[in-house]
Formats: C-alpha cells, sequence, structure tokens
C-alpha cells in the first residue's frame, strides 16, 4: 500500500523537470512513510511512496523490468494483488523470472505478457501506473471496486496523475480552484465517479483502464456491475457465500508485517474478525482487534433514530468469544475537537465534511492501530452489498425518487439537503443543490441494466444496490483509505472483493432476506462463528459520540466563525440563520441535521483556511 504519483509529457524532457516531480512525490509521503523512489525518462517520470507490505526488501519502487539491459517497462503501483502466487507461477509457465517476491514484479510481468487484458487477471484493491516503454504509453489502472484511488489531470500533451488530488496540486501548472460543479459535490453526500472537487482534477472510475500515448487518451471499462440470472437455491446460495468469504479472508490474511482488525461489534467486522482467528496458525498467536470508543459512552448511552444500542459490549463480546486480543482506543471532545487533529482530518480528505466527529474519531483510532500492525481487515462495505442498510426495508424511502441514504438522512426535513438553509440565498440558488441531486441520482439510475421481465420488486431493489457500489461506498471506500493511509496503514475490505460483490448483486431480494431481516445471507454463513447477542443485533452504523462537552465545543467555535467578518466562509454562509439554528440544543447524533450544519460550518472554514483555494463561480 502506498502513494503513486506521474507526469507524461510528449513535448517536455521531463529528466530535466525532476524538482516538480518530487514535490508531487513528497505530497504522498504519509501514505508511504518507508521509503521514496522516482523514475525518470524522455517524457516520463514516475514517483513512489511506499508502505512496506509484502517482500519488504525486494519490492523497492517504481519498479522496471529490462531485457538485455533495456527497460521494457515501469510502474509505479498502490495497492495489494491476492492472487499474485498463483499468477507468478503462471508466468513462470511461459518463462518469466522473478527476481523479487513482490506482487509488484507480478503486475509488471502480466501486463508483458498479456498486454491491457492482463488486468482481467487481477484479484485485489490496486490503483497504478505503468509506463510501457517499447510503445511510449502509460497504462493507468484502478481495481474493480474503488477501494484505492487514483486522480489525473490531463494536460495538452499528456497527463498528471497521483493518489490522491493533494500529488496533482503540488505540481506548478495546476491552480487549486474549485468551480461550482466542485462546490456542490463538496456540499451533498454524493461521489460521482469520474470527478473530483476541484477544477480540472478527475478520477479515473473504479474499474477502469486508461491509456495515455501521443494519440491523446483513451479510457475503458474493463469491469461492471452486469444483471444475470441466479439459479442456485438458498442453501447452495449460503454455502457459496460462505465459501467465498473463506477463500477471500485466507488471500487478505497474506502479510509479511503484522494483520489485525477493525472490530466494532457489528455483524460484518464481527465477522472478518471471527474468520480472521479462526484462519490463524497456533504459533501466530492471538488475532487483534481494534475499536473506537468515546467517554462514558457506554454508561450514558441514549438510543437515537439510527442506533438502538452501543457497540463497546459487542465488541467485547466478540473478542472474548475468538479469544482476540482486543484494544478500545477511547476518546474525549477535546481530542475530537483539537484543531491538530481536525487540521490532519482535512489534510487526510482533500475536502470538507459534516460527519465532523465520525471521520476526526477514525482518524485517531488509525492512528492508534498503526502503532501496533501495519494491516487491518475491515467489515466496510457488507451493508452495500449484503443490503443491510435500514433504508434497504423502509417502503417509504424505497419509493422516494433521490438517493435512499439521502432520504433517510433528511427525512425530517422534507428531503432537501439541510446545508441549504444556512448558504447565503443567492449563493443557495445558484446552486440548486436539490437540483443537482436529482440529476445526479438520474443519471446514477440510467446505468443500471435489467434482466428481461425482471420481478418489480427485485428491479427497484437491484437500482438500490446499482446506487450504494458504485455511488455511496465509493464515499466510504475513499474516506477509509485516506483516512488510514494518512498514517501510513492499510485497510483491507473483503467484501469488496469483486467475486463476491458480483455474485450478491444477482442474488433475489427474496434470498437476501430470506430470514425476514437485514444481513440475513451473512448471518446464515457466520452462523456458528459468533456470539448469538452479535448474530441477532440490528444495524448499528459508525459510532459518533454523544458527549455533551463536545457539543457544547462545536457550538463556540462555529459562532467564533459567524460572528467573524473577515473568516473565510463570510460570503457563503446565511450567518444569521445558522445562529438562530444554534439558539436550540444540538441533536446527540451525528447525523442530525443541525449538527451537521455545525460540523459543516467549521470543516468549511477550516478547508478554506488550509488550502490556498480560489472558487470559479458561475
Amino acid at each position: 500500500m502506498c502513494g503513486v504519483v506521474g507526469w507524461v509529457d510528449f513535448d517536455r524532457r521531463l529528466p530535466e523537470e525532476q524538482a516538480s516531480l518530487r514535490l508531487m512525490t513528497a505530497a504522498m509521503a504519509l501514505r508511504g512513510p518507508d521509503a521514496e523512489g522516482v523514475w525518470l525518462d524522455e517524457h516520463v517520470g514516475l514517483g513512489h511512496r511506499r508502505l512496506a507490505v509484502i517482500d519488504l526488501i525486494g519490492g523497492k519502487q517504481p519498479m522496471t523490468v529490462e531485457e538485455d539491459g533495456t527497460v521494457l517497462a515501469a510502474l509505479t503501483y498502490s495497492g495489494e494483488v491476492y492472487n499474485y502466487r498463483e499468477l507468478r507461477q503462471e508466468l513462470r509457465g511461459y518463462g518469466h523470472r522473478f527476481r523479487t517476491d513482490s506482487d509488484t514484479e507480478v503486475v509488471l510481468r502480466a501486463y508483458l505478457q498479456w498486454g491491457e487484458s492482463f488486468v482481467e487477471r487481477l484479484n485485489g484493491m490496486f490503483a497504478f501506473g505503468l509506463w510501457d516503454c517499447r510503445h511510449e504509453k502509460l497504462v493507468l489502472v484502478r481495481d474493480r471496486m474503488g477501494v484505492k484511488p487514483l486522480y489525473y489531470y490531463p494536460t495538452a500533451r499528456g497527463v498528471l496523475f497521483a493518489s490522491e488530488p493533494k500529488g496533482i496540486l503540488a505540481h506548478h501548472m495546476v491552480p487549486t480552484e474549485v468551480d461550482t460543479d466542485g462546490l456542490r459535490a463538496a456540499l451533498t453526500n454524493i461521489k460521482t465517479p469520474g470527478e473530483s472537487i476541484y477544477r480540472g482534477v478527475y478520477e479515473l472510475r473504479p474499474g477502469h483502464l486508461m491509456v495515455v500515448d501521443r494519440a491523446g487518451r483513451r479510457e475503458r471499462a474493463y469491469w461492471s456491475l452486469r444483471p444475470r440470472e441466479h439459479t442456485d437455491d438458498l442453501d447452495t446460495t449460503v454455502e457459496t457465500v460462505r465459501e467465498l468469504l473463506t477463500d477471500i479472508m485466507t488471500r487478505q490474511m497474506i502479510a509479511d508485517v503484522p494483520v489485525c482488525t477493525l472490530l466494532s461489534g457489528g455483524l460484518d467486522s464481527s465477522t472478518v474478525t471471527a474468520m480472521a482467528a479462526r484462519g490463524r496458525r497456533p504459533d501466530e498467536g492471538p488475532v487483534r482487534s481494534f475499536a473506537v470508543d468515546f467517554v462514558g459512552q457506554t454508561e450514558n448511552f441514549r438510543p437515537d433514530a439510527m442506533r438502538e444500542t452501543p457497540d463497546a459490549p459487542y465488541a467485547r463480546a466478540v473478542a472474548a468469544h475468538v479469544g482476540a486480543l482486543h484494544t478500545e482506543v477511547v476518546l474525549d471532545a477535546a481530542k475530537l475537537m483539537d484543531p491538530l487533529y481536525r487540521r490532519g482530518t482535512l489534510s487526510a480528505l482533500d475536502a470538507p465534511t459534516p460527519m465532523g466527529d465520525m471521520t476526526t474519531s477514525a482518524y485517531l483510532l488509525f492512528g492508534a492501530v498503526r502503532q501496533h500492525s501495519t494491516v487491518a481487515l475491515s467489515g466496510e462495505s457488507a451493508d452495500e452489498v449484503f443490503g443491510g442498510y435500514r433504508w434497504f426495508h423502509d417502503a417509504q424511502i424505497l419509493a422516494t425518487p433521490t438517493f435512499p441514504w439521502l432520504a433517510a438522512q433528511n427525512w425530517s426535513i422534507g428531503c432537501v439537503n439541510p446545508l441549504v438553509e444556512i448558504l447565503d440565498p443567492e449563493l443557495a440558488v445558484m446552486l440548486d443543490l436539490p437540483g443537482y441531486e436529482r440529476q445526479r441520482y438520474h443519471e446514477a439510475l440510467a446505468e443500471v441494466e435489467h434482466l428481461p421481465g425482471e420481478d418489480p420488486v427485485d428491479r427497484r431493489m437491484r437500482e438500490m444496490f446499482y446506487l450504494h457500489l458504485t455511488r455511496w461506498v465509493q464515499v466510504l471506500l475513499d474516506r477509509k483509505d485516506r483516512l488510514s493511509m494518512a498514517h501510513g496503514l492499510e485497510v483491507r475490505v473483503p467484501f469488496c472483493d469483486h467475486r463476491l460483490v458480483d455474485y450478491v448483486y444477482n442474488i433475489p431480494w427474496s434470498i437476501k432476506t430470506f430470514d425476514g431481516r437485514e444481513k440475513s445471507l451473512i448471518r446464515a454463513a457466520a452462523a456458528g462463528l459468533l456470539p448469538d447477542s452479535v448474530l441477532q443485533r440490528k444495524k448499528s452504523p459508525y459510532p459518533s459520540t454523544q458527549d455533551v462537552p463536545y457539543v457544547r465545543m462545536l457550538q463556540s467555535r462555529a459562532t467564533e466563525i459567524l460572528t467573524d467578518e473577515r473568516a473565510p466562509t463570510a460570503g457563503l454562509l446565511n450567518a444569521k440563520r445558522m445562529l438562530e439554528i444554534m439558539e436550540t440544543p444540538l441533536e446527540n447524533s451525528g447525523f442530525g441535521p443541525n449538527r451537521r450544519r455545525v460540523e459543516m460550518v467549521i470543516s468549511l472554514d477550516d478547508w478554506l483556511r488550509g488550502y490556498p483555494i480560489r472558487l470559479v463561480l458561475d
């Protein structure tokens, strides 16, 4: 797991531009604390920051493959290919000789053997740039589910690329600008594939490959969600899910560094932890698990619309059941509001967020985990794959013509983005966030392919799963990657294995909910692995602090910003209306609309102060 950057320009001699490439590479330093590398040729420069996970000595990058002293190809690579051992054995059969034990060299030689079709053979999470010296072309690739990020900036005669926007923005040719659509994206809980919030900076879509050569840029999809008839009965379906998860976990436990799990006490992370514990050899000792909690949260927990129970007791029960060595990272209001950590969170995300304590706490959790482990396994994305959210089971929300998570979160205020009311009135009209959300929703729906004669219920549920797997999961995966890699921690996501995603996507809704519950198939596949209390627990999202001092500190900081005429948000917000809103008590939940408004006021201010952003609004 690493940070990658690169520059291709067919009108420049890039060996003379090494300083610019090194600035881009330095911007990725937190993603790769173990080593730095730069490789240059006539019209290409590749940079790399390494987090060593496999073949700690031999896997240095950028990596090249040579023949008779001539470089054939060079690669700057981020991620893990979980089937690299099988591919290496196959490639040896074709006569390839390997000088390292890394999956990086397997990717390089797979390209030399199979050309651009090589990507269809890779199982894993990855994002990389490969320069083919023989044909003077760059091949950019991103994994099927978009677990690993990859951004690019087209130029007149080439392209800049990086793992994160900050790597591109570090280049002297790229202005840090945000246009109208970029600001709209920053203010909505929607991540549109292929776009970023920064003007001129794009994201390679998940499951896509792009070629850049003298003829220009050509992008194509090598994988997408496709409808297929599901013919397995219930028992076969459950057994297939169990077999897939077992194989996935076996592959994703491979590393030359310590591996742990992130354990919330929910069904997904508990299943991952139990399977990780079962898959360890006796000489490896117990699996380590980590959870985040807040001071007094368990003792003083108050149920809300999103959460019925606190996490800690369930996480402890799972850890005891499977014999995990469990650590709780307990945070207080002072840490969650510490400017140092909030700036670190913002720098990791490159964007403002209304999720406040949920992002800062994740950032701090990952920092604590990194003191003990380099790789963590997460239950992320199971809700999107198996239908775990409560709104999957709410007929009223399913019938609402918008993204279901927006309908669920904004239901009490008429399905209108809660930030609209606190924007400067003229800006709110110009941005038209409700119209933007409608447009993006219908664009996404237009992509969905259906089976002929599909049952109306299954047709609508296919749309719901497509929206979650191509839009909402991208928000969550991007957040997790950025916040974890800011500490040099690799987080693996077993439920994002494309084989599992493809199989479950085509299972009828009646089978996915065969026991009348959410995530019926995971519950059945995990039977016998977990305490019954966890197997039967209802979905509880990522925790949010209910600490009263935290809410008071939020209000205090927001008041400072709203009463400061020189604040960078002064022309963007309706300060009078926001101050009126804060006269009423904020919600306990981080999902509450007023609390999200306050969090966004602070985050916007931090973003505009911390980044030299030029807003280009029309």
